[in-house]
């Protein structure tokens, strides 16, 4: 009876043993490269580079009410468990109005809930705005072992509901930290505005879209912004980089971060895109203008929609011209 007592206990502690392992590993990160094991803390310095330009972006480029320009960055480092932000994905709220609006409130009080609740969340950092469509801003950030993942936004002004950013960038590799990443970025659409073109008066999307990425063919409609049929991609409109501190490498305030230090220069090189002309329609003939008994001639005109620029091709002629004979001879 005594062995049995004693072979009963032994299960049972190898029972509950098994058990906490398996609740154990149920919570670890799905990925053979997700699990960082890497020193707990890391510092980086990040540096968003605008390359929103209008010899790259030509198309209904933003001069005036407002002029192109980038709002402040909101970023965060988090674990596996959180997203702000994803590609074929409905938007929160939060994202919703700093997409729209600027407004960074909702958002903050999103990020703030999911640290609390399920730990998922270590630091927000946030960068000051660019007053102009090129340019550069940048800060700092921490990220832990179990929170190497960096996540950020930044809203194109002015825009429906437009931005840039990343979406759960690991920074962590096994067993160390990552000495750099440097990521190009492309516009998304936030999928709660319906407008066109930057400065589309507000028109909300119902029901509400998934977030997508806009390219140079999508949406399909020649009155985007972004519609560039003849490329076969768009050309960056912002560029990110993120480069790991050294323990005593500390940034003062207001100091720009020395990328050539650590091998890698900012490119401010911009591509030029080409526009062609656009035009309307022809407009109806005119009458027939000449003598009686005489051949005439009438016309017609159309107009410029889109003027060329970067080399696209030239707009052709916008009136013409073909014989007649003249209405109501006398």
């Amino acid at each position: 009876m005594e062995n049995l007592m004693l072979g009963y206990s032994s299960c049972k502690v190898i029972w509950t043993l098994l058990i906490t392992i398996l609740g154990y590993t149920s919570c670890l990160p799905v990925g053979d490269d997700s699990v960082c094991t890497a020193e707990e803390v890391a510092k980086y310095s990040i540096v968003f580079v605008g390359k929103w330009s209008q010899a790259a972006f030509p198309k209904q480029y933003p001069l005036y009410r407002p002029p192109a320009q980038w709002s402040s960055l909101l970023g965060v480092t988090h674990s596996s468990d959180y997203n702000m932000w994803k590609k074929d994905e409905y938007a929160s709220n939060g994202v919703r109005d700093f997409a729209e609006k600027g407004e960074a409130w909702t958002l903050m009080k999103e990020i703030e809930a999911a640290g609390e609740k399920i730990q998922s969340v270590h630091g927000i950092f946030s960068a000051p705005a660019i007053s102009s469509g090129t340019g550069q801003t940048f800060t700092e950030l921490e990220a832990h072992s179990r929170h190497s993942l960096v996540s950020f936004i930044v809203r194109i002004v002015p825009s429906p509901d437009w931005f840039v950013g990343v979406d759960s960038l690991n920074l962590c590799e096994g067993d160390h930290w990552k000495e750099q990443e440097t990521v190009d970025l492309f516009p998304y659409d936030a999928g709660t505005d319906s407008g066109f073109t930057f400065s589309s008066p507000n028109f909300a999307t119902i029901p509400q879209d998934t977030v997508t990425e806009i390219t140079c063919s999508s949406p399909s409609h020649p009155a985007n912004s972004f519609y560039y049929p003849k490329l076969k991609s768009l050309p960056p409109i912002a560029r990110v980089t993120i480069v790991k501190l050294k323990r005593n490498q500390l940034a003062l305030p207001g100091s720009q971060p020395n990328l050539t230090a650590v091998g890698n220069e900012i490119d401010d090189s911009v591509s030029e895109t080409p526009l062609d002309c656009e035009i309307s329609l022809w407009s109806s003939w005119g009458l027939c203008r000449g003598t009686c008994g005489k051949i005439g001639t009438k016309t017609r005109t159309r107009y410029v929609r889109l003027q060329p620029a970067n080399n696209g091709t030239p707009c052709p002629n916008l009136d013409e011209e073909t014989e007649c004979e003249p209405d109501n001879c006398i």
